[in-house]
């Protein structure tokens, strides 16, 4: 095995670790604060920080992942995951909305800081010159923890029901702690750190096709937390009557198969790019591919069509493309970055992505209480054709390089 696949692995498997716990503490929270009387609303609302500061995260993070080196970042990231798991261990008294969004915070600035040196780390181990190889090792990575992240919401209920809150809390940290040691013996230490110290003016990118697909991701991931993290579990319990585990077990079995469609997409793209990565014209086929599912699950409901099979093949549909769309953009950022600055463009594009998030996260809210789940699905296709007209100028991805390595630190 050369070093370039021991290092892939050791990050992947790192990077499951992480993304387990992640899944697992989210059903943890929703799960165990339903419990205590909150709001689905509300219970909503204490991941609100841990939307926001991801989006400081992946500003600040990549820059210090380019000073310090990104296998210092990542398991920066798993300490705070594991400190942040241990925050809710208190009694119940101290399980305040302040308190629960602060943990919460940690808990996001943990999974951004690990995110994005993971991802940026496949760039620095990949080389130059494997556009096809890089592709593959992204899409694998990034599917295959959006699949763990489903199956850690399966993790967090089962261990909620078999250890009780806090018990569960001390097994994933105990983990998360064990695989920390492991992947910090086991890497370089300088993956992913510049040669020169970059100035913090740097971390907005000076590149074209990564601010313009930074500014499409914003928008695409908009478009899927609009209605999927508030409107779609709480339509779910009000209108269509599912309990708690039916709407958890179906929204995780939708994040398992997301993940493995975006894990796959090298194959089913395979054809259309002669064994090279995909360019700028598959994320614009895919974003106008993806307008027709929000809009058309709206159309079906405003004509009264059963809402429970009209949402169950339109959230297929939606995230079979969906996850095609993500995996060409995770493979994009990195293609049109070179070496040296690839943890910043990383950072800066992440930083888009939780904007996103953040933004889909408090309109859903809003847009749910106001114009229903019809409201928020029209959102969802207006965020798409916003990410598809960005989309309209992003590159071939040799195009989309800077001329030269270190050109844009000027």
């Amino acid at each position: 095995m050369n070093e370039a696949l021991k290092n892939y692995l050791v990050i992947t498997a790192g990077y499951w670790g992480f993304t387990i716990t992640d899944g697992a503490i989210r059903m943890l929270v929703v799960l165990y604060f339903h419990l205590l009387g909150y709001s689905p609303f509300e219970v909503a609302m204490l991941f609100l920080f841990y939307e926001f500061f991801g989006i400081v995260t992946n500003l600040v993070g990549g820059w210090l992942g380019a000073r310090i080196g990104l296998n210092r970042t990542m398991h920066i990231g798993m300490g705070m995951q594991v400190a942040a798991l241990l925050m809710l261990t208190v009694p119940d008294a101290w399980l305040s909305v302040p308190y629960v969004m602060a943990a919460q915070a940690l808990s996001g600035i943990a999974k951004d800081l690990n995110k994005m040196s993971a991802k940026a780390s496949v760039k620095a181990i990949a080389g130059e010159g494997r556009e096809a190889a890089l592709f593959k090792w992204v899409a694998v990575l990034t599917g295959s923890k959006n699949a763990l992240k489903g199956g850690g919401f399966f993790v967090g209920a089962a261990l909620l029901e078999w250890l009780g809150f806090r018990g569960a809390l001390y097994v994933l940290a105990g983990a998360l702690a064990l695989v920390m040691l492991a992947t910090l013996w086991l890497l370089p230490r300088d993956v992913g750190r510049m040669k020169s110290k970059p100035k913090f003016r740097q971390v907005f990118s000076n590149t074209p096709a990564i601010n313009w697909l930074s500014a499409a991701r914003f928008f695409l991931f908009g478009s899927r937390d609009v209605w999927f993290v508030v409107a779609l579990p709480v339509f779910l319990y009000e209108s269509l009557h599912w309990d708690f585990m039916w709407v958890g077990g179906f929204l995780a079995l939708w994040v398992i198969g997301y993940g493995l469609v975006q894990a796959a997409a090298p194959r089913l793209l395979r054809r259309s790019h002669h064994g090279r990565g995909p360019g700028g014209g598959t994320a614009r086929l895919t974003a106008l591919l993806l307008l027709a599912a929000p809009a058309g699950i709206a159309l079906g409901l405003h004509l009264g069509l059963d809402p429970g099979r009209v949402l169950v093949l339109g959230l297929v549909i939606f995230g079979v493309v969906f996850a095609i769309n993500s995996a060409v953009h995770s493979y994009l950022v990195l293609a049109y970055s070179d070496h040296d600055r690839v943890a910043m463009n990383v950072g800066f594009y992440y930083m888009a992505n939780a904007g996103g998030r953040l933004t889909g996260t408090v309109l859903s809210g809003w847009a749910y209480q106001t114009q229903g789940l019809e409201g928020c699905l029209w959102w969802s296709a207006g965020f798409v054709a916003l990410a598809l007209l960005l989309s309209l100028a992003l590159p071939p991805v040799d195009a989309g390089r800077p001329a030269r390595a270190g050109a844009e630190s000027d």
